[in-house]
C-alpha cells in the first residue's frame, strides 16, 4: 500500500492526531545481493518477532503453506516501516493466538529485488495480501497502517464478511451490540447484490455487517424487497438503502453511502472524531467556527444542523471548538479566536476555502451560501501573507499571494520561484543553494529568482501539493508554466535557466536515496493539498 497521498484537506499547522504522518512514498533504494549471499538461501520459512521473513527462495513455499498471507515489503532505512514495525508484529502475534488462517510476512524489497520488482514496489512500506497461493492477482492492502486496523482487515478475510442472522432475537441483539451496523437483507445470499454487499463489508472492518434472508425479518422490519439497512444509535436511527432490481449493487457507490451516514450530521472536530471526518471522503466540508464557553455562539448550532440534512453526502458539517482541539487549525485559515463566531467551507479535492460574508446564521443563509458555491457563483477566499518591505530589493524576491501574480505572470521576465514549506526538510537542505542563484542572477534584467511560503500563501489556479516544488515562469503570454525535476544544485539550476527552462540531455545519473538533496518531496498532510511526509 502507498502512502497517501491522499493518504485529510483543510489542516495545515495539524501535525498532530488527525494530521499523523503518512505511511509509505519513500524512493527505493536499491541495493544487490551477491550470488553467494543468494546461494545461502534456503525455502525455509524463518521468523522475526513472529512474522515470516521472506526471500525469493521460500516466498513460494509461504504461499503454498498458508492461505491467506499479507506480506509487507519494506527498506531498512524508511522511518515508516520502522514506525509499522512494532504493530505489525502485534497483529501476527494477535491472529496466531486466534487461530486464524492468516499470517503475516515481510520482503526487504531493497535485498529481494526480484521479488520487488515482480510485484511493482515502488514505495514503503507496501502490503499486499495472497490468497490461495495466488501469486499473480496480489490484493492490495486498504486498512489502516496500525495493530487494530491490520487485525480487522484481516479478520475480514480470513472468515465470513458477514454475520449470518437467522432470526428477530439474534438479529434485535446483534443491532443493539455496536452503535452503528449494517444489515444487508437478501432474498438469495448467493446473487449478484448479496456478493457485491460481502465485497463493500470486506473493506469497512471497523462496522459491523450482518445479512438476513429469512422472510420473518423481511417481515420484522417491514421490508419487501432487497434492502440494505444503517442501524445507528444517533440521528434518525435508521437509513434504508434498496437495491434496483435492474441496477443491483455497486459497490463503490454503496461504500460511500454507508460512509456518509455513517457520521452523525454534525460532528464535532475533536481528536476521536478526526479520523472518521476525513474518512468519509465527502467533498466538501461546512466548518462553524465558535468558541464553546458563549452560550450566544453555541446557540448558532440550532441554525448550522437545521441546514445540513439537504446536503448530507455531498458536504459534511463540522463544528469548530477555536477554544478547544479546533485551536490547532486556525492558522490554516487565517484564523485567531476572535474571528468567531464564523463559517467556511472547504472543497477537499483542491483545498479552495470559502468565506461567508454572513450578517445571519439561519438555515436559509447557510443553505443558500452553500449552494451557491456548489454552483460555482462565489470566489475561493485565499490567503496571503503581508509582503515584507524589502521584498523585491533582495537577490531573492520573497512572494505572497498578493503579489504573486504580477510577478510570476510578468510577459518580460523569466520566473523560477521556490514554493516551499517552513518545515520542510528537504527546503532547508537546499536553501543556500537557491539564495546562491539569486546572487548569481539578480542583475539580469530578465530573470526573477522568488520564493514564496506555500504554507501562508495560496493562488487561485495553482495548488501545491509537495514541497519543494520548483516552477519556471517563461516570459511572453501564455501564462505558462514549467515544473524543475532536476537536481537541486547551483549548477543544475543555472544549467536550467540558461537553457531556457530545459536540462540539457544527460546520461542518466546513479540512484540516490531519499537522503539524498535530489527530487525528492515531502508531501502535504492529508487533506490540506500541502503537507509533510516525514515521521
Amino acid at each position: 500500500m502507498r502512502g497517501c497521498g491522499a493518504r485529510l484537506v483543510w489542516l495545515l499547522g495539524l501535525g498532530l492526531a488527525w494530521l499523523g504522518p503518512v505511511l509509505g512514498g519513500e524512493e527505493k533504494d536499491v541495493e544487490v545481493v551477491t550470488e553467494e549471499e543468494a546461494e545461502m538461501l534456503s525455502d525455509e520459512l524463518g521468523e522475526e518477532d513472529g512474522v515470516l521473513v521472506l526471500h525469493e527462495h521460500n516466498f513460494a513455499r509461504a504461499l503454498s503453506e498458508h492461505r491467506l498471507l499479507l506480506v509487507e515489503f519494506y527498506a531498512p532505512w524508511c522511518g515508516h516501516c520502522q514506525q509499522l514495525a512494532p504493530a505489525y508484529a502485534e497483529a501476527a502475534a494477535v491472529l496466531r493466538n486466534e487461530s486464524s488462517p492468516a499470517r503475516l510476512g515481510k520482503v526487504d524489497a531493497t535485498a529481494q529485488t526480484a521479488l520487488a520488482n515482480e510485484f511493482g514496489i515502488t514505495s514503503y512500506p507496501t502490503l499486499k495480501l495472497f490468497r490461495d497461493g495466488n501469486r499473480t492477482h496480489p490484493i492490495d492492502y486498504t486498512g489502516h497502517m496500525d495493530m487494530k486496523g491490520i487485525v480487522r482487515w484481516m479478520q475480514r478475510r480470513a472468515g465470513p464478511s458477514a454475520t449470518l442472522l437467522q432470526d428477530t432475537d439474534t438479529a434485535s441483539t446483534f443491532i443493539s451490540s455496536q452503535d452503528l451496523v449494517v444489515i444487508g437483507f437478501f432474498k438469495d445470499l448467493g446473487g449478484e447484490a448479496a456478493r457485491a454487499f460481502y465485497e463493500v463489508a470486506m473493506e469497512m472492518v471497523d462496522v459491523p455487517f450482518g445479512v438476513a434472508e429469512a422472510t420473518e425479518l423481511f417481515q420484522a422490519y417491514g421490508l419487501s424487497a432487497d434492502t440494505v439497512c444503517l442501524f445507528k444509535k444517533f440521528d434518525e436511527g435508521r437509513t434504508d438503502f434498496p437495491v434496483d432490481p435492474a441496477q443491483g449493487l455497486d459497490v463503490a457507490e454503496l461504500t460511500q453511502l454507508l460512509r456518509a451516514h455513517s457520521l452523525e450530521l454534525v460532528m464535532e472536530f475533536t481528536s476521536e472524531t478526526s479520523d472518521q471526518i476525513f474518512s468519509a471522503k465527502i467533498p466538501h466540508h461546512m466548518l462553524l467556527f465558535l468558541n464553546k464557553s458563549s452560550s450566544a455562539q453555541l446557540a448558532l448550532r440550532d441554525g448550522f444542523r437545521a441546514a445540513a440534512g439537504a446536503f448530507r453526502g455531498e458536504v459534511l458539517f463540522v463544528v469548530v471548538d477555536v477554544d478547544g482541539y479546533g485551536a490547532n487549525v486556525l492558522t490554516f485559515f487565517g484564523m485567531t479566536p476572535a474571528d468567531a463566531p464564523t463559517l467556511r467551507l472547504v472543497k477537499m479535492k483542491n483545498n479552495r476555502k470559502y468565506r461567508m460574508e454572513q450578517d445571519s446564521f439561519s438555515d436559509t443563509a447557510i443553505s443558500t451560501f452553500i449552494q451557491a458555491v456548489l454552483d460555482g457563483k462565489v470566489k475561493p477566499h485565499l490567503l496571503s501573507a503581508v509582503p515584507p518591505e524589502d521584498w523585491d530589493t533582495r537577490a531573492v524576491k520573497v512572494l505572497v499571494g498578493q503579489t504573486f501574480e504580477q510577478v510570476a505572470f510578468d510577459e518580460t521576465k523569466n520566473v523560477f520561484v521556490k514554493f516551499y514549506a517552513p518545515w520542510c526538510s528537504h527546503c532547508q537542505a537546499m536553501a543556500a543553494a537557491w539564495e546562491e542563484l539569486g546572487e548569481r542572477y539578480k542583475d539580469h534584467e530578465d530573470i526573477v529568482i522568488a520564493e514564496l511560503d506555500a504554507t501562508a500563501n495560496e493562488m487561485e489556479n495553482i495548488t501545491i501539493t509537495g514541497f519543494p516544488t520548483l516552477s519556471y515562469f517563461p516570459a511572453g503570454p501564455g501564462r505558462k508554466m514549467v515544473e524543475f525535476k532536476g537536481s537541486r544544485d547551483l549548477e543544475t539550476f543555472s544549467k536550467f535557466l540558461e537553457n531556457g527552462g530545459m536540462l540539457p540531455e544527460e546520461p542518466p545519473a546513479v540512484p540516490k536515496t531519499p537522503e539524498d538533496s535530489t527530487g525528492t518531496k515531502e508531501q502535504s498532510p492529508p487533506g490540506t493539498g500541502v503537507s509533510r511526509d516525514e515521521l
